[in-house]
């Protein structure tokens, strides 16, 4: 190389680490501006249907934010338990949930377990979605509690599982004791059906049914007894008193620190997770109806008889009490566009 070109190689030198520099300082700031965000569930393991809807939420916000948003997904049972994780998320130590809320902090969120508000799946739909009568009236009490609402992801209607003996009429139920989820007005409910409860903490349950403590679980789907306790149940009866629905939520506080484009992403992926599960989920249940009775598990339907005489028993005696909890604006309402018998 000739001395003469060195002014010119300087200058090529000099260029390539400027270009340099410039992408060093891209990459650092882009990988600075990445926002962090912790999706978590109380219920529901990985490869559960819960745990794969928190997944798909998280994969739609990473891929519609172009790798901007990072969603770390936290699974049943590494955050703590049920009131411990609503805790963290109410106190805003987590930002997203797939949630069945506690009503420690307002008892009128216990209107989303009003027992027999709705009879099908397609009163559900009409119900729960977006602009539904019951979705609007979530939306309002979940802001109260600081809370972003977004949309519900619906599971079915639930029933009551048990060991050696079961029931489908209120004498029938006499001394069987099963578990309720420590939340009103489950546990009234299950009485009105006339259960004895008891409340048992989650992961402790299997045992508890297996040693005779308790003799089932009640208030859930079918899959949720199928998947943790098939081998210490033997029925199934299928008394459909509460559709039940986990809710995609946000703590208010940390959504509203997001940019809006990013509110945008995590608002449009929640509703894209509704959306499938509203069209799936009746699938799902249907489906796990079937793995419990190949099992063995021995499913029960209600007679016409036995359930009407459940919703007329349970409205009666549960829902004059609900009222003195949500009050009676919000009960006037559910009155007004309940499922008909």
């Amino acid at each position: 190389m000739r001395f003469n070109q060195s002014g010119k190689l300087h200058k090529q030198v000099l260029t390539l680490v400027c270009l340099t520099l410039a992408m060093f300082f891209m990459v650092t700031g882009a990988q600075a501006k990445t926002t962090k965000i912790k999706l978590a569930t109380a219920d529901g393991s990985k490869g559960t249907p819960a745990g794969n809807a928190m997944e798909y939420w998280a994969k739609l916000i990473e891929e519609k934010s172009n790798g901007s948003i990072k969603v770390n997904v936290y699974f049943q049972g590494e955050l703590g338990g049920q009131q411990e994780v609503f805790d963290q998320f109410v106190m805003g130590d987590i930002d997203l949930m797939l949630s069945w809320p506690m009503t420690s902090y307002d008892k009128r969120i216990s209107v989303l377990y009003t027992p027999y508000m709705v009879l099908s799946w397609e009163d559900a739909m009409a119900a729960y979605a977006p602009g539904g009568w019951l979705n609007t009236i979530i939306d309002g009490l979940f802001a109260d509690l600081g809370l972003k609402f977004f949309g519900p992801w619906p599971e079915g209607f639930n029933g009551i599982s048990t060991r050696k003996r079961y029931a489908t009429t209120f004498d029938g139920a006499k001394g069987i004791k099963v578990r309720t989820p420590p939340a009103f007005p489950f546990a009234h409910v299950v009485q009105t059906l006339g259960y004895q409860t008891a409340d048992i903490a989650w992961n402790e349950l299997y045992t508890a049914i297996q040693t005779g403590v308790v003799d089932g679980d009640a208030a859930n789907i079918i899959f949720w007894d199928y998947e943790y306790f098939r081998d210490v149940i033997e029925y199934y009866v299928h008394y459909k008193q509460q559709f039940m629905t986990a809710n995609l939520v946000a703590n208010l506080e940390a959504f509203s620190l997001l940019s809006k484009e990013h509110q945008a992403i995590v608002a449009e992926s929640a509703k894209l997770v509704m959306e499938k599960q509203f069209k799936e989920g009746r699938d799902l249940d249907m489906q796990y109806r079937q793995k419990a009775i190949d099992h063995g598990i021995k499913y029960i339907p209600l007679s016409k008889e036995d359930h009407a005489a459940a919703i007329k028993a349970v409205r009666t005696e549960v829902w004059p009490e609900m009222e003195k909890i949500v009050g009676k604006e919000l009960m006037d309402q559910i009155r007004q566009n309940a499922s008909k018998l």
